[in-house]
């Protein structure tokens, strides 16, 4: 017994002080991972050592499980595989974002990464005063020679999740929840209600946009609205405002009735549990953060291109954890589908 406790209360002061060591500091909003080049050393092959890789977050900050979250762990991957130094900066609002990237452009940091689509403007503004500097841009296209640009089709994603949704719900009632209506999650919104469509021709997919990434105060009141309506099953894409979605959800689980969120970006049932989550748009945020840094420290950095990932790359569709609520059959027209798609006997609309 005594053993079983020493070995309980290590693994507790382990994670208070990777949580406290990784996460944001709330008094600056940034948190920093060292490498080999000063404070606790990582195991790392090294080539990274003398290298510094900076992001500045969207306005849901880095805790929002999903893709902020996602690009800092592939940031934290980095350090650990190669000692580089590695830190974030979270914005507050969009006036945050050109202050923030120009911090680390000023201190000489090797590349600067921007976190999503309402980094277009700051990006092009940074780009264009610092054209010595690397910058690295997802969810837009910055024509710059110093920015690599990463794109995703969150359309085709959407679209397999979107047959889930027509072929699970029990009501004939499904709904969508957008964060901010910018291109990328009308992307969303318009591969989701096709999926729907293509396999329930009749089904009306209730879509509202919430007007916020950062607000799941204003998720929870949308959900709620639409689960009163009859829906059973929501498809988020509205980062730290889908939070709320999940917990209206999960107390409505609690009063035993039969709903579902479809999360985004990450796997989400990680997070919000399986009980709730029926499946999730998976987005590689994490894997194209990771390789495009990983590029740099090699020596591979392609400024001025863009590339777009998309089913075809596994860059986007649903997570292995789904076999856990959504049946087998429904997993097999899914890959039907995704077939389909990828052989361009469907193509998926973006609006």
């Amino acid at each position: 017994m005594k053993k079983t406790s020493s070995f309980m209360l290590t693994l507790v002061l382990a994670l208070t002080l990777v949580l406290s060591g990784c996460g944001a500091d709330k008094n600056n909003n940034a948190g920093t991972n060292t490498g080999s080049n000063g404070g606790d050393k990582v195991e790392s092959d090294g080539t990274g050592k003398d290298i510094k890789i900076g992001m500045v977050t969207d306005v849901g900050g880095v805790n929002d499980k999903s893709f902020n979250q996602s690009a800092w762990e592939a940031l934290q991957r980095v350090t650990a595989e190669t000692g580089a130094s590695t830190k974030f900066l979270e914005s507050g609002g969009e006036a945050d974002m050109e202050p923030n990237l120009n911090n680390f452009v000023r201190e000489g940091y090797d590349l600067t990464w921007g976190i999503g689509f309402l980094f277009t403007d700051a990006i092009t503004k940074v780009a264009k005063d610092n054209p010595d500097a690397k910058l690295a841009v997802i969810d837009t296209v910055v024509d710059a020679p110093n920015v690599e640009s990463i794109t995703f089709a969150e359309h085709e994603g959407s679209f397999l999740v979107g047959v889930v949704a027509g072929l699970m719900t029990k009501t004939d009632k499904i709904g969508f929840v957008g964060g901010i209506e910018i291109p990328v999650i009308k992307r969303f919104e318009a591969g989701f209600l096709a999926g729907v469509k293509a396999v329930k021709p009749d089904i009306k997919v209730n879509v509202v946009y919430t007007g916020a990434f950062d607000k799941p105060d204003l998720g929870k009141s949308a959900a709620a609205t639409m689960y009163n309506s009859g829906i059973d099953i929501i498809f988020h894409a509205s980062g730290g405002t889908g939070n709320g979605v999940f917990n209206e959800a999960t107390d409505r689980k609690k009063n035993g009735d039969d709903v579902w969120v479809i999360g985004v970006d990450k796997d989400q049932s990680l997070e919000f549990g399986d009980e709730v989550t029926l499946t999730s748009m998976m987005k590689g945020v994490e894997t194209a953060v990771h390789k495009v840094s990983k590029d740099l420290i090699a020596g591979n950095w392609k400024g001025g291109t863009v590339q777009e990932l998309g089913l075809k790359d596994d860059a986007v569709g649903l997570p292995e954890t789904s076999t856990k609520n959504v049946p087998a059959e429904v997993l097999e027209k899914v890959e039907e589908y995704k077939g389909k798609i990828i052989s361009g006997e469907i193509t998926v609309p973006t609006e």
